[in-house]
């Protein structure tokens, strides 16, 4: 067969079907090394995209080497079917949504099952049947027995185009836009339900430093969108309006407080807007939350400081954040970049209260007041300028000032809201309550559930709204009329627990099995985008401590490793319909093949980098394939004659070094490195087969490692090569390929090698030698490599004089005391070398290269059979080089 191609399609297609006959990927319940591999599971949009295809590959390779390791694997695929995108392509396509989401499915698993991904599909879960949500409502139940459902007036972000309440991890960017549509999102007060994830904040943040196999990205993200802050609520009297509470952090700096501002919808701003105009101007049309510079408007009011006593004037102002703290603070320009710009601005006194500590400060006397009059002092300091306090360190001041006053107290403050899951919306799971006149909500009782979703209505606004006949029921309790609650759940609740119900798929007396469920969790590797970071991540982690609390499962974290994917781009940018820089997964696997758009995919760079994608790249790859197919169909014990020499060792160390080598990096899920020692493997093969005679039990294992380095990434060619070199069974279910060879070991052969293969280069490039007669290599004296050893373990001083107490050493006169010094020069690099035997050992097995790339003899010999001209160059590590012209 030519290197030119194969035929990747009939290739694919074999296997895939052998595979599904032979149930390779079915998943065991009771599972004896249990792995957990789990890619987040898709939206239905109809076509894989290549972000799916990366994300899908990742986790793939590594669920196909985890099982060659011998684990019991579970990778399972299921459907993130419910959402707004499908309700409006129904209503655009006058069909319904259900119909709309199982015909992308369809899609979309076809061309799943064509990339040769390893599902286990008979535990595919659908979040859009009532078989699923379902259990979205039973855990609704769960949470309202446990005290986690709340249902109140609140303000939401409303989206006037998607037409429903979306939650603050929806609203995105300075603008303010709907996650979805970009429509900008407005402020409307409605009755909603809430699960109260702000009972388990603390926790949720605590536990971030235990997530260690999490990118330090997410983990901050997380940290940032929590947004823990401990500090100190004061309580200012406002004139007129008696007690209004302002928190911050830094209680040290109350002395400097110069003014007290007002969020513009804080109740107070809003009594104002009625009375005063300039007020009612700002609050109504000036006021910019999101502008570059703070802008606000004064009162007349004034704010007492419970502290000093002083009154304060108070100003409304576009920089304080009803949701934020209190919506109230007391401004401190001398110690806050923002409130200094407020007060340059509004001409308010900039006092400096905190100074910086000197190196020579006694702890008592305070230092000289900084000059705060162009810049804020925001770092803790000593205390000035505040009374009894001064000469105080500032967090020794922040509990002082705290615990002295009654109108200051310790306080926790946070970011976390608590998750509004109400959406006005057909296509979610209908939330399990019922509205009575006498009774008011009632929970619908766990025997009648699920509540299912009616026929779809193509309508404005919410459909389920117009769905009368299903609205119109009867209240548990009394058994008067009811109406159902039209709201459905946000769609993060379905994703929120949906990798518990893959262990236990058609479980009908609970949402999982609880037994199955502690042998499986945590998932050991979850892969999936960076914009799930604050939204999906945090809601899994909070339903999975509540489970933990309430239903007996083991774990509190649902994810022990985390890999955030990186982008695939073309021409530097993400690929998107809308710039018409798309690639359509399947023309490539039509065209090349998926084993060619996996490998290059993952050989490209590391998973969680973005990179971009190269026509030249996906043919080089095919071509690499194909070359691979040729090299075992021109293999045969036959054609294999040669004895087991020096080159034939060469071949077996780089084999077991590819092996060392790439299941480290597999293990880490540097499939890039991994795939480049498989790929060198088959070039030094390639090199061996056309320089020498081959070994026939060397070049076969050779090309059995080779093979099954692949296997998890082109697993199609893989299998198909390792049935023509005689394997037993599948690849997919062989053992990964053993060796005792330690990778640091491996690693030193090998840069010993390049290094002198490069040395030989460039004494025949700078010497300007067209023809080599005879290149020697010469390997270091014995007592070298004792002074390295030394040299590397010593922390005396004077190395040389060391080194000198070594008869074996100082014998060596005058050479020892300048090799001595040129370790004591270089000893912050030093490590240990190979031994002389392994060095010599090393160079011999490689010294074909040299031949065959400068077709001359090569000759490693040891210093001592060496030229001493010659010898005395040598060091461990580094041979000296003799080239004849």
């Amino acid at each position: 067969m030519s290197d030119a191609s194969y035929d990747h399609a009939a290739v694919e297609a074999r296997w895939q079907d052998a595979w599904e006959d032979a149930d390779v990927f079915r998943t065991p319940d009771d599972a004896e090394d249990p792995t957990y591999v789990l890619g987040m599971y898709p939206y239905p949009s109809g076509k894989l995209h290549m972000g799916h295809v990366r994300n899908y590959t990742i986790t793939d390779a590594y669920a196909r080497f985890r099982r060659l390791r011998g684990d019991d694997v579970l990778h399972p695929m299921g459907w993130d079917a419910f959402g707004l995108p499908a309700e409006n392509a129904a209503k655009e396509r006058d069909t319904n949504p259900r119909d709309w989401t199982f015909d992308c499915i369809e899609t979309m698993k076809g061309q799943m099952e064509s990339m040769g991904f390893g599902y286990d599909w008979e535990r595919e879960v659908t979040t859009c049947t009532p078989e699923y949500y379902r259990w979205n409502q039973w855990l609704f139940r769960r949470f309202h027995e446990a005290g986690l459902v709340d249902r109140r007036d609140a303000d939401v972000n409303w989206c006037p185009s998607c037409e429903t309440v979306l939650a603050d991890e929806q609203v995105e960017g300075e603008a303010e836009l709907c996650w979805r549509c970009d429509t900008p999102v407005e402020q409307r007060e409605l009755a909603q339900w809430f699960l109260e994830i702000t009972e388990y904040a603390d926790e949720l943040v605590d536990c971030i430093d235990d997530l260690e196999g999490w990118p330090d990205s997410v983990r901050q993200m997380q940290r940032n969108w929590i947004g823990r802050q401990r500090g100190t609520t004061l309580t200012f009297d406002v004139a007129e309006y008696g007690a209004v509470e302002a928190f911050t952090t830094r209680a040290d700096t109350v002395f400097g407080a110069t003014f007290f501002a007002l969020a513009p919808d804080h109740p107070i701003s809003e009594a104002l807007a009625e009375t005063d105009d300039d007020v009612h101007e700002f609050v109504h049309h000036e006021a910019d939350p999101e502008g570059d510079e703070p802008n606000g408007v004064r009162t007349d009011l004034t704010a007492t400081n419970p502290v000093t006593g002083e009154e304060l004037p108070v100003f409304v102002a576009d920089f304080v954040l009803s949701d934020v703290g209190t919506g109230a603070l007391m401004g401190v320009p001398g110690h806050d970049d923002r409130d200094h710009d407020f007060a340059e601005k509004m001409g308010v006194p900039i006092e400096p209260v905190v100074a910086p500590a000197p190196g020579d400060w006694d702890g008592e006397t305070a230092p000289d007041a900084p000059d705060v009059s162009e810049a804020a002092f925001t770092e803790d300091g000593v205390l000035v300028n505040s009374g009894e306090y001064t000469g105080l360190d500032s967090e020794t001041a922040r509990e002082r000032i705290t615990d002295d006053h009654d109108a200051a107290a310790f306080d926790t403050q946070y970011r976390l809201r608590d998750w509004g899951i109400s959406r006005q919306r057909y296509w979610g799971t209908p939330i399990p309550v019922v509205h009575c006149d006498d009774c008011g909500p009632v929970l619908v009782p766990e025997d009648d559930l699920p509540v299912e979703l009616p026929e779809f209505v193509n309508t404005t606004g919410n459909p389920l709204d117009a769905a009368d006949e299903w609205k119109q029921t009867t209240c548990p309790d009394c058994g008067g009329d009811a109406v159902r609650e039209t709201d459905t759940m946000d769609t993060f609740v379905d994703s929120s627990w949906y990798f518990l119900r893959y262990v236990s798929p058609d479980l009908e007396a609970a949402p999982f099995d609880r037994e199955r469920a502690n042998d499986w969790m945590p998932v050991d590797q979850y892969v999936g985008g960076i914009e799930h970071a604050v939204m999906h991540l945090l809601y899994s982690r909070f339903f999975t401590k509540v489970l933990a609390d309430e239903e007996g499962l083991d774990v509190r974290e649902p994810f022990t490793n985390l890999l955030a994917q990186g982008m695939v781009q073309l021409e530097g940018e993400k690929m998107s319909k809308s710039k018409g820089n798309v690639v359509s997964p399947q023309r490539i696997v039509d065209e090349y093949g998926a084993d060619t758009a996996r490998l290059f995919m993952l050989q490209a760079a590391q998973p969680e980098r973005d990179f971009d994608w190269s026509e030249e790249g996906v043919r080089s790859t095919h071509r690499f394939l194909a070359r691979l197919r040729a090299l075992v169909d021109a293999y045969g014990p036959d054609s294999a004659s040669g004895d087991r020499d020096a080159v034939a060792e060469y071949v077996d160390s780089e084999t077991d070094a590819a092996v060392a080598v790439a299941t480290e990096e597999y293990d880490d899920l540097a499939f890039n490195v991994a795939l480049r020692e498989a790929q060198e493997l088959v070039r030094t093969l390639r090199q061996y087969r056309d320089y020498a005679d081959v070994h026939a039990e060397t070049f076969e294992r050779g090309l059995d490692v080779a093979v099954r380095l692949l296997a998890p990434v082109a697993p199609h060619l893989a299998e198909e090569l390792y049935d023509d070199l005689g394997g037993d069974g599948f690849v997919a279910e062989a053992d990964w390929p053993a060796t005792d060879v330690d990778r640091a070991t491996a690693e030193q052969r090998r840069t010993l090698v390049e290094n002198t293969r490069e040395d030989v280069r460039q004494i025949v490039d700078v010497a300007g030698i067209e023809d080599p007669q005879r290149v020697d290599v010469v390997v270091a004296p014995d007592w070298k490599y004792d002074a390295l050893e030394i040299a590397v373990e010593s922390d005396a001083d004077n190395l040389v004089s060391e080194l000198m107490q070594e008869p074996h050493i100082r014998e060596q006169g005058d050479a020892a005391a300048s090799y001595g010094k040129d370790l004591q020069a270089e000893r912050e690099a030093l490590s240990l070398s190979l031994s002389p035997d392994e060095e010599y050992d090393a160079l011999s097995a490689a010294a074909w290269l040299v031949e065959r790339e400068f077709d001359a003899p090569v000759r490693v010999v040891r210093a001592a059979d060496a030229a001493d001209d010659v010898a005395k160059n040598a060091e461990p590590g580094r041979p000296a080089i003799d080239i004849e012209e």
